[in-house]
Parts: C-alpha cells; structure tokens; sequence
C-alpha cells in the first residue's frame, strides 16, 4: 500500500499514557499546547530583545528632537518682545568708545524663566508622538509601534 503523505510524529513519553485512551489523548493535546505556548513566547521574547535597544534609541532620538524644537520656538517667541538695550546696557567714554557692558540680570532672569514656563506648558500640551519601527529584517512589512 502507498502513502500518499505521511510526516513523522512527536512521540511523548510514556509518561503521558493513561489507563483509557480518552485520557491519553488529552494529555498528548495538553502537551502539545504547552510545548507550542513555550516555543511562541520563546520567538516572541527574542524579537522583542533584537527590537528593543532599537526602540529605545528611536524615542531617545525623537524626544530629543521635539524638546529642541519647542524650546527653540518658545525662545523666539519670548525674545520678540525684548530689545538689546532690555538686557544689555552700553557705557561709553568721552571719546566714544564702549567702555563698559552692564548686564540687567532681572530682565534676563525674567526672560529666562518665561522661556521655561512656555517650554514646560507646551511639554504639558503636547499630549502623545507615535514613533514608527520598520521591521523589514525580522517580517519584510512595515510595522508601526504606538
């Protein structure tokens, strides 16, 4: 007689066999299920090990790049109502020349701490970034990560 298709079998231990072949079979099943639950959270452990150094530098990288761009906005919004002569003052002698630069620390202090006001609400506005991983490697799709 021909097979037509036939693949080898996972032969358990004896251990496995009960007196009645009902119990038997729920054993082999049960097993069967456990050694299939291990081997997916093993693959799923081990991609997710490869993908995280990658995420971590990813978020690192975007926070960074959102935190440059609010405080630069938020400086040059700030800085649009203030002048040279609002921070510096310029002492010149009889002959014109500068001769001394005197800072005004309040208004510079106070500038500084609206910059970091508005830098810190817009922060607290911002709400949640998306960060996108292409995992062509590991799939060949494009998977995005929220």
């Amino acid at each position: 007689m021909y097979k037509i298709y036939s693949r080898p079998r996972i032969r358990l231990p004896n251990s496995f066999q009960n007196r009645n072949g009902r119990e038997k079979k729920l054993s082999k099943k049960l097993a069967m299920i456990i050694i299939v639950l291990i081997i997916a959270f093993s693959t799923m452990k081990y991609v997710l090990n490869a993908v995280s150094p990658i995420f971590d530098t990813l978020c690192e990288s975007k926070a960074k790049s959102i935190a440059t761009n609010i405080s630069n906005e938020k400086a040059i919004e700030v800085m649009k109502d203030y002048t040279y002569e609002d921070m510096f003052t310029v002492e010149k002698d009889e002959n014109g020349n500068i001769a001394m630069i005197k800072s005004n620390i309040t208004n510079m202090n106070l500038i500084n701490s609206k910059i970091a006001l508005n830098v810190q609400n817009e922060f607290d506005d911002l709400g949640r970034e998306d960060i996108e991983i292409a995992l062509r490697k590991f799939y060949w799709v494009e998977i995005v990560i929220r």
